[in-house]
């Protein structure tokens, strides 16, 4: 594992370990308790934060604006993760699944796919 797989696999770990903690206590503990409609809020939040700071960056502003920006985002996509019991080795083990292949084709093959799927489901 990598130091920065590590990273990842040691806050998700302490992600999981709020699960049903103490909202009162933990702010990760307040986000599952509240349910998705509350770190999917944040995930949009910050993904528009993120945009705003490579914005600004592009006319003179703090490029590490957008690295502090993208821990946020990252930090509450790991929360929605540890929600939906997936982890970042999930997440990497796609990424990996999709190394080497032309973006072009990876989202060519996924449309296919979904056609395919679809026209399964039809009577």
């Amino acid at each position: 594992m990598t130091s920065s797989e590590d990273t990842l696999a040691r806050l998700a770990a302490v992600i999981e370990s709020r699960k049903g903690g103490d909202p009162d206590a933990s702010y990760v503990s307040r986000l599952l308790h509240r349910g998705p409609d509350a770190f999917l809020k944040k995930i949009g939040e910050e993904a528009t934060e993120v945009v705003m700071a490579a914005k600004d960056a592009d006319h003179g502003g703090d490029t590490g604006k957008i690295v502090s920006e993208m821990a946020d985002l990252w930090f509450h996509a790991l929360v929605a993760l540890a929600h939906y019991g997936l982890t970042p080795g999930d997440v990497l083990a796609e990424l990996a699944r999709r190394e080497g292949t032309s973006g072009i084709e990876e989202k060519a093959l996924r449309r296919l796919g979904e056609r395919e799927s679809q026209e399964k489901g039809k009577p």
